[in-house]
């Protein structure tokens, strides 16, 4: 698993013309306050049940608030075979306090 803060994450999306899933794991409450653009909302204890439709070829970012459950997420998934995997660091409340301050957070 590779980790990411979130300037490394912004510059790497902006660089990348095969976008990765952005999957955040977080709860739906969490993410009505605060998401970024084009991400999949999977709560964490949902993701056992959508493993199947999710790519383990394709390199997907994993997001929640402060990069706790996305790195058991990220681990999980690399169990299950998934091999490009990034936890991103400090999760939604890094990414608000560093990049955009203007994001609503909790």
């Amino acid at each position: 698993m590779r980790h990411m803060s979130p300037a490394e994450l912004r510059e790497h999306l902006a660089d990348n013309p095969n976008p990765p899933l952005l999957l955040d794991v977080r709860e739906p409450w969490e993410y009505d306050i605060c998401k970024l653009p084009k991400t999949r909302l999977i709560p964490m204890r949902q993701i056992p049940q959508a493993i199947a439709g999710l790519d383990p070829q394709r390199e997907t970012v994993v997001i929640c608030h402060h990069g706790i459950r996305s790195r058991q997420v990220a681990l999980f998934l690399e169990r299950q075979g998934f091999n490009a995997v990034i936890n991103l660091e400090g999760g939604m409340a890094a990414w608000s306090r560093d990049l955009d301050p203007e994001m609503p957070s909790y």
